[in-house]
């Protein structure tokens, strides 16, 4: 198993950015998919970005395509959501996750992932 810790949420202006991180600790980091979710008040849990193992592969919701960028450095453990051009609308709790690394294909469904973070808040406001 893994254990994953977000950081790096707070309040923001619309228009302004801000880095998301996921440390993880536990098992090789290497060995995992790496997904962001977000859940607004009173809306269900949605796919924001995923990173396969290698970093090579990224896949972002049509929401934030072209604003927010996945990233990972396995040598520190950590993942990275940057997220630029903020709307209201995105203001949520943000997740992360983790499941293994041969299953990428499925990186929006959130069933499929089997480790979560305790989320992070992220607050515009317009």
């Amino acid at each position: 198993q893994v254990q994953l810790v977000e950081s790096g949420g707070g309040l923001v202006q619309a228009g302004g950015s801000l880095r998301l991180s996921c440390a993880a600790s536990g098992r090789t980091f290497s060995n995992y998919v790496i997904g962001w979710f977000r859940q607004a008040p009173g809306k269900e849990r949605e796919f924001v970005a995923a990173i396969n193992w290698s970093a090579s592969t990224t896949n972002y919701a049509d929401s934030v395509k072209g604003r927010f960028t996945i990233s990972r450095d396995n040598a520190e453990n950590t993942v990275y959501l940057q997220m630029n051009s903020l709307k209201s609308e995105d203001t949520a709790v943000y997740y992360c996750a983790a499941k293994g690394r041969y299953y990428y294909s499925t990186y929006y469904d959130a069933g499929g992932y089997h480790n979560w973070g305790q989320g992070t808040q992220v607050t515009v406001s317009s």
